[in-house]
């Protein structure tokens, strides 16, 4: 159940014309009353055509009036409206019952509280089977303005108990973390102006994609202005910003003129203390065109960075700071999301976004995060903004495998600490990164069927998968994706390195008991762990005694005339 608590009002009539009216489509079937704060002598519209909109405003309004008679100053804010409304699966409630709902919702929001015989006046209107509207006057019978402060968080606490008591579907509590829904008023000016989304929706989408190509608040306004995005600053005397709004081009109020939107009434982590804590942290950055001359790295690192994410998750507590630090690795994992999806290839990109998306609800939450403790993983979304050419296959599938987990990581912390909304953000962002990391593994999948391994071989490194990972080695061995794992091991022992170990590490970075596929899972990281050969150790020491006695044993260039072969003396012992 929803109720959702509108702007305050000024002209009570025009509100009960709408309510008793047929509603801009003709949606409104018999409105009448079903509660009220005095249901005796009360004018009904709806069921009496005696009654009129403007004798049941009067009633609504007369303490209104008593109060601006005797003080100065008129109230003009006085029309409190609230639509509740049932989920599409509930079950019918009949006007008894939305009569008791809108009792208790009156009484959480302070309109009339339990008791009180000179709280405001408020009426209840039913005119569908799926929700009723409640109407107030906020002044009070003794002339006083009821106490609405977090009038909100209030009735949605008694909207789940009502959900409770009536067996309708439960929702979760609130926590002043999400952003605020579209209104009427901005889902039919979009519809109208053939925007697929609101104004402020498709603010938050560029803000966000902006923050991984900033390392300053001024950095970041000034490539959302290179966005053809419209920025007004706020600044101080001194020249500080104080504030920021942006604008959609072409989005007009009624008098021609452009609207603005402050950054925390977009989402509240993007308001400008927010985005400074977020981009400016003490730790000195690189400059972006040195990033852009490593991209083949910077897939690789983002990946790295990644695997630190198990311990921020679970090895610290609360108690020393361990969550402050984990909502900042999780508030940075949405920022690589955002970069990830922005240069990797047009067919994940879709699903990549539909992620970013859904963890930006996960990013924040009532833990105020450290955001220095994040430095590694915000810098690694930073050099993949910056690098100028996408990744190759095998470094895309490890660094979207490894986003699947981090997210999973996260979902379990939100878990864990009750926060309902962001662990359900978090396993719907797995979703999309699943398919994304399916989707980006699939070419590796094709190369390797290419070329499988010997039987025989695939044998020997089965006896590897049984001693390294037991526990999980039958799903492994069952997975139609083994024989590209078998593969990928024999590659790597190609490469010099041990299959038993890559897969004891491998298994240590990633829960195997939770994957859908493991055998595909091990590919993306072993491929990653051995994409350098492993060096040779009897190569290596050849390799340091031969420089040694080359160099100890060629004339100094101070004294010798220059060679144009190279030395051929034996090699002497070094000096200590």
């Amino acid at each position: 159940m929803i109720a959702a608590i509108k702007p305050a009002g000024s002209n009570t009539r025009g509100l009960l014309a709408y309510l008793y009216g047929p509603g801009r489509h003709d949606e409104h079937l018999d409105p009448h009353l079903i509660a009220a704060f005095a249901m005796l002598g009360m004018p009904d519209p709806g069921r009496d055509e005696h009654a009129t909109l403007t004798e049941l405003g009067h009633h609504l309004d007369e303490p209104v009036r008593l109060r601006n008679s005797e003080f100065g100053k008129p109230v003009t804010d006085h029309v409190w409206h609230c639509p509740v409304r049932a989920a599409p699966e509930d079950r019918y409630l009949s006007d008894t019952e939305w009569g008791e709902i809108a009792q208790r919702i009156v009484q959480a929001a302070g309109i009339a509280p339990e008791g009180d015989d000179l709280a405001c006046r408020w009426i209840a209107v039913r005119h569908a089977d799926d929700h009723v509207h409640i109407l107030a006057t906020t002044v009070r019978e003794d002339g006083r303005r009821p106490k609405l402060h977090d009038s909100g968080i209030r009735v949605g606490d008694a909207c789940r108990e009502i959900e409770k008591d009536y067996g309708l579907r439960r929702l979760k509590k609130g926590d002043r973390t999400g952003t605020r829904r579209p209104t009427q008023a901005e889902m039919h000016k979009s519809e109208r102006l053939g925007w697929e989304q609101t104004s402020r929706e498709w603010l938050q989408d560029r803000v966000r994609a902006a923050i991984p190509h900033a390392t300053s608040t001024e950095e970041l306004l000034a490539y959302l202005e290179a966005d053809d995005m419209l920025v007004k600053r706020r600044r101080g005397p001194s020249g500080d910003l104080l504030g920021y709004a942006v604008g959609r081009p072409g989005d007009l109020n009624k008098d021609g003129e452009q609207i603005y939107h402050p950054g925390g009434k977009i989402a509240p982590d993007l308001s400008l203390p927010k985005l400074k804590a977020r981009l400016e942290t003490s730790t000195p950055e690189e400059h972006p065109t040195a990033r852009r001359n490593r991209p083949a790295s910077a897939w690789h690192q983002a990946t790295e960075a990644l695997d630190t994410l198990h311990t921020e998750m679970t090895g610290a507590s609360a108690d020393d700071g361990g969550d402050a630090r984990a909502q900042a690795h999780i508030t940075a994992l949405g920022e690589l999301i955002e970069a990830t999806a922005q240069r990797a290839p047009g067919d994940i990109r879709a699903q990549l976004h539909a992620a970013g998306r859904a963890f930006a609800r996960a990013q924040r939450s009532q833990v105020r995060a450290e955001d220095r403790a994040a430095h590694a993983l915000r810098t690694a979304a930073r050099d993949i903004a910056h690098t100028a050419t996408g990744p190759n296959g095998s470094a895309l599938a490890a660094l979207t495998a490894a986003l699947v987990w981090a997210v999973v990581l996260a979902g379990r912390w939100h878990e864990a600490k009750g926060h309902a909304h962001q662990a359900d953000a978090a396993r719907q962002a797995v979703q999309h990164l699943q398919a994304a990391a399916d989707e980006a593994l699939s070419p590796t999948l094709t190369e390797l069927a290419a070329r499988p391994c010997k039987e025989e071989t695939r044998c020997i490194l089965a006896n590897d998968v049984r001693a390294a990972v037991p526990e999980h080695a039958e799903r492994i061995l069952s997975d139609p994706g083994w024989p590209a794992l078998a593969t990928v091991l024999a590659d790597a022992e190609a490469g010099g390195h041990k299959p038993h170990q890559l897969l004891k590490e491998a298994a240590a970075r990633r829960e195997l008991g939770t994957a859908h596929r493991p055998a595909r899972v091990l590919i993306t990281r072993i491929q990653h762990t051995s994409r350098n050969p492993a060096p040779n150790r009897r190569a290596e020491a050849a390799r340091l005694r031969s420089t040694t006695a080359a160099v100890f044993s060629a004339p100094s260039p101070s004294t010798q005339p220059r060679a144009t072969t190279a030395p051929t003396s034996q090699p002497s012992r070094p000096r200590r």
